[in-house]
C-alpha cells in the first residue's frame, strides 16, 4: 500500500490537483442533503476535496489515519481534523448527517465494517457518499489500452471490495440504501502506454504481477509496441453513489 505519510507533501499535485479535487468536490455535493449539518470525510487525505464541502450552517470533519496526510488537511480545516480510523471514527452514534468515503473502499480487503462503522455514525436518513469501481474506472472508455489489458484483468483481477454490487450487498446488511447515483473526471489521470508498462515494471499493478513473471513481461512488450507511447489515454470517469439509512 501506498505510503501515505511520506506522498502527502506532493500527493495533490500527482492527483490531479485542484482540478480534480473541484470535481469531486462538485459531485459529492450534489448526493449531499440539502439541509446537512454535519458531514464527516472519512480518509479525507489533504483535506483539498474536504475543505469545498463547507458551508455556512454546516460543519465539516475530517478524518484520517495517516499523520502526515491529516497535518496537511488541518492547514485547510484548522480545529476540523482528527486522527482516526475508518473502521473506528472517533463520533457519537446517530450525530451525522453524511459520511463521505471518497477513493478508500477500494484500498480494503472487505468494505463491511467501513460501511458498518458509517452506518452508525449516521442519523435516520442520513447518506454515506462512496466511490465504487475505482481502478475500473481507468479502462471506462474504449482504448487500445483497454483492450491489449482486458484479457489479464478478467483473468486475474480480484473482486474489488468497492465493486458496485459488492457496496449495495455490504450497504444493505446494515440497512443502506441505494438513493443516487454521480461522476466526476479524473482530470490529469489517463496514462499512456509508457506510464502503463512502468507501473506493471514496478509491481504496482495487482493483476498485473498475479500473471506472473512471464505474464508480466509480455503485457509489458506489448505495450511498448503500442503507437503514441507517452500520449495519455482517456482520463478515468468515477462512480459516486449514495447510499441512505433507513
Amino acid at each position: 500500500m501506498l505510503d501515505y505519510d511520506g506522498e502527502a507533501a506532493t500527493y495533490d499535485a500527482t492527483r490531479g490537483g485542484e482540478e480534480r479535487a473541484g470535481a469531486a468536490a462538485a459531485a459529492v455535493e450534489r448526493l449531499l442533503p440539502p439541509a446537512a449539518a454535519l458531514v464527516v470525510d472519512v480518509a479525507c487525505g489533504t483535506g483539498i476535496v474536504t475543505a469545498r464541502l463547507r458551508r455556512p450552517g454546516r460543519t465539516v470533519l475530517g478524518v484520517d489515519r495517516s499523520g502526515g496526510m491529516a497535518a496537511v488537511a488541518a492547514g485547510r480545516l484548522p480545529g476540523r481534523v482528527v486522527l482516526g480510523d475508518a473502521g473506528r471514527l472517533p463520533l457519537a452514534g446517530g450525530r451525522a448527517d453524511a459520511v463521505v468515503l471518497v477513493w478508500l473502499l477500494h484500498l480494503l480487503p472487505d468494505a463491511g465494517p467501513v460501511l458498518a462503522e458509517a452506518a452508525r455514525v449516521l442519523r435516520p436518513g442520513g447518506v454515506v457518499i462512496t466511490t465504487v469501481d475505482k481502478n475500473a474506472a481507468a479502462f471506462g472508455t474504449d482504448s487500445d489500452v483497454a483492450r491489449l489489458t482486458a484479457p489479464l484483468r478478467e483473468a486475474h483481477g480480484r473482486t474489488p471490495a468497492d465493486g458496485h454490487r459488492t457496496v449495495l450487498e455490504a450497504g444493505g446488511r446494515h440497512g443502506l440504501r441505494p438513493t443516487a447515483e454521480t461522476g466526476f473526471d479524473g482530470t490529469g489521470q489517463g496514462r499512456s502506454p509508457a506510464d502503463w508498462r512502468r507501473a506493471v515494471e514496478a509491481g504496482r499493478i495487482p493483476w498485473a504481477t498475479a500473471a506472473g513473471p512471464d505474464g508480466s513481461a509480455r503485457l509489458c512488450r506489448d505495450l511498448a509496441a503500442l503507437p503514441d507511447q507517452d500520449r495519455p489515454r482517456p482520463q478515468p470517469r468515477y462512480r459516486l453513489l449514495a447510499l441512505q439509512r433507513g
